[in-house]
């Protein structure tokens, strides 16, 4: 990923579009036609650490290339991944979704079980991994909260 247009045959990708700051790529392997891949030129490991121009662009520069894969795939939409431990270079997975396609909505590992909330929201949970207690989420929910306020 470090090593831009020059990895790119490597992983089986073409650079589609660039600016001064992103680029994004497309698999030109795989079972999803326009699968793609967003990334900062600049050397971002991870979106922790995402600062500067980057920051302040990536949102505009994520909608505009999602809506783009979107409609040139004919998708219902354009589900966005981010994984932070297998490479060490940010970059965000756009991948076009059809009803009935390869991919799911689904990030959670194990048997999904279902649960109709009071509010008739439905939770989905893993069998293995079962919820924790709500005392235990609240605290995090606090804790986010007051770490953001600073």
């Amino acid at each position: 990923m470090c090593r831009g247009v020059q990895g790119d045959a490597e992983l089986a990708r073409e650079q589609v579009w660039e600016d001064e700051l992103w680029r994004l790529t497309t698999a030109v392997v795989g079972e999803i036609a326009g699968f793609s891949y967003l990334e900062p030129k600049r050397h971002i490991r991870y979106v922790h650490e995402l600062d500067g121009p980057e920051a302040a662009t990536l949102g505009t520069v994520l909608a505009r290339t999602s809506a783009a894969i979107k409609e040139v795939a004919d998708a219902e939409l354009v589900y966005v991944y981010v994984f932070g431990d297998s490479v060490d270079h940010l970059h965000f997975h756009l991948a076009p979704h059809h009803d009935g396609g390869p991919l799911n909505g689904s990030m959670i590992k194990g048997d999904l079980t279902e649960e109709t909330l009071p509010s008739g929201a439905v939770m989905v949970t893993s069998a293995q991994f079962p919820p924790l207690p709500e005392i235990d989420l609240r605290n995090a929910a606090d804790r986010l909260r007051a770490s953001l306020q600073t």
